[in-house]
């Protein structure tokens, strides 16, 4: 592990130079910006509705979710418990075993690991459910949910916090499906490695019903997406939003101050990724939910020190759904902010999630499938809600209730944002709604953005990776050129000022959903066809204890 700190550490020391050049910084900004531009006015290409410009991407997102919400009826709450039995271990046994072997036959199965592998010889699979639902969570949850909430409400009004949930709880439904296909189409190499992702269900699934050649293009061209997306949305803009928080929170100055944090970063990124999927997983599922919580626990805190005015709240957002506030331009315009900060949020129907799940240790695709659907849940549902009510809270702060519904009613839903009396947006509005109610919680936030942004990078790192595996193979050699490449642009990232090169990327992880919807749309039948199955394994194992048989998954 040493070696090759060092040898990254050889690759990223010269840069220093390069990073501390404003000159040539901004030459190759102003170079490649006409080239971002152009890539990202292509990928969010609007169509028009009424007097609204809405992205077709946008489009493409909410119908899929809404198709597969219908046709799976309603999974976001029909199978949510199954989703939290599922994470809780409930069905471990048949997972790993089958349920024939366990529950069908009168000899019982002997619960062994064969000792020096990753994995036991029963269960395909690297990580339990919890470490792939962190891992996945650990992508999705960060400055979305704390700036673009934020930026939701500026524009919208407190109404597109409404339309944000239901975007979030039908995005649910999407995820379902990619991450069961991701599952299901997955390959296992013969010391048990997993790769999996949108590439191979691509390449595969479309093979079984005749239509190899267009998987191979649409697997090939997920691939090199995804490769870009986690070099700049998933790396290099976490890395700059990072070094910007800590320098502003710091007050350090300094041309070196941002290439000393980029170096500190890619060290830790770098020993957390050297272990792959398991290491990863085993540190994702320790931020994710201290992270999580701590950001859970603040809002509680500030919630409930305004619960009078929770009332108040959630009237402007039910209210402010449907009775959009002045200047907006009416219920279309307040639906589409709502909708479009939510997608971009959870990332459901891009595709990434499905390569972290398709590592876990299961014999039931869909088993995943409905732990999956409980991402868009944690990240939009709840974090991005108690965002929502905490800015709410803050701008709604000593005024009278009955002066908010006189306004409302003459103006609409919204109230007078006080952000708009201050030039600040963003993760800076957020960052006073908390320092409001908790005295200096900036610096906790502070915590809070870096471990999002942290552990953003260690899952994108193997989004990538396994993106690269796809294209060039899984050589040693090739694992290592992606991983010296991905540190590199940790402290390119944190140093530099490259717009236009994180603009471009960043279009980079809504382009994803162009090829990974349209295998959904054609794969959609296969997900049917593996949820009946895992259910009716459920079904019999309930059936088989009820019968008197043992539940061997207490001796797990």
């Amino acid at each position: 592990m040493k070696k090759y700190l060092l040898s990254v550490l050889a690759v990223i020391l010269p840069l220093i130079t390069f990073a501390q050049d404003k000159g040539l910084d901004e030459q190759i900004n102003d170079a490649f910006m006409p080239i971002a531009t152009w890539w990202e006015g292509f990928i969010l290409t609007t169509i028009p509705i009424g007097s609204y410009n809405v992205p077709f991407v946008v489009l493409l997102l909410v119908f899929g979710a809404t198709f597969f919400t219908i046709y799976f009826k309603v999974p976001s709450i029909t199978k949510f418990w199954t989703a939290i039995n599922t994470v809780r271990g409930k069905y471990v046994d048949i997972e790993k075993h089958g349920v024939d072997k366990l529950y069908n036959n009168d000899e019982a199965l002997a619960v062994e690991d064969i000792p020096n592998t990753i994995r036991d010889e029963s269960a395909h699979g690297e990580v339990s459910h919890f470490q792939a639902l962190a891992t996945a969570v650990s992508g999705t949850v960060g400055l979305g949910n704390i700036a673009g909430v934020a930026v939701a409400i500026g524009m919208g009004g407190p109404g597109a916090t409404f339309w944000m949930i239901i975007c979030g709880l039908l995005g649910m439904s999407t995820k379902f499906v990619e991450c069961t296909l991701g599952v299901k189409y997955r390959d296992v190499g013969k010391d048990g490695t997993v790769y999996g992702g949108p590439m191979y269900y691509l390449s595969k699934g479309f093979k079984e019903i005749k239509l190899g050649t267009l998987g191979k293009i649409l697997g090939g061209l997920f691939a090199v997406l995804c490769v870009g997306a986690s070099f700049g949305g998933g790396n290099a803009f976490q890395s700059n939003q990072a070094a910007v928080q800590i320098s502003t929170l710091l007050n350090l100055q300094g041309g070196a101050t941002g290439v000393i944090i980029g170096i500190v970063l890619a060290i830790l990124v770098g020993i957390v990724i050297i272990g792959g999927i398991k290491r990863i997983a085993s540190i994702t599922e320790k931020i994710v939910p201290f992270m999580a919580g701590l950001y859970i626990v603040a809002s509680l805190i500030i919630i409930f020190a305004n619960i009078s005015d929770i009332g108040l709240a959630f009237s402007l957002i039910i209210d402010g759904a449907f009775s959009p506030m002045a200047g907006l331009g009416g219920l279309v315009g307040v639906l589409i902010v709502g909708f479009q900060r939510a997608a971009f949020s959870n990332e459901a129907g891009a595709g990434s999630a499905a390569i972290a799940h398709s590592a876990v240790r299961t014999k039931y695709p869909a088993s995943e499938g409905v732990v999956a659907l409980l991402e868009p849940f944690i990240d939009t549902v709840v974090i991005c809600t108690m965002t929502a009510l905490v800015i709410i809270f803050f701008n709604i702060n000593g005024t009278d209730p009955q002066s908010v519904f006189d306004y409302t009613a003459q103006h609409g839903s919204s109230v007078i944002l006080k952000s708009t009396e201050l030039p600040i947006s963003g993760v800076d509005l957020t960052s006073l709604a908390f320092d409001s109610v908790i005295p200096h919680f900036s610096y906790v936030l502070t915590v809070a953005i870096v471990l999002f942004a942290f552990s953003t990078m260690i899952s994108w790192s193997y989004y990538g990776l396994q993106s690269w595996k796809y294209l060039f193979g899984k050589g040693k050699t090739a694992d290592m050129a992606y991983k010296v490449l991905f540190l590199l642009f940790v402290v390119i990232g944190a140093a530099a000022t490259l717009d236009a090169v994180i603009k471009f990327s960043d279009a980079m992880i809504l382009a994803l959903v162009f090829p990974n919807m349209i295998g959904l749309f054609f794969l959609f039948p296969k997900v049917r066809q593996e949820m009946k199955r895992y259910l009716t394994a459920i079904s019999i194992k309930r059936e088989a204890i009820q019968d008197g048989a043992e539940d061997i998954t207490k001796h797990m």
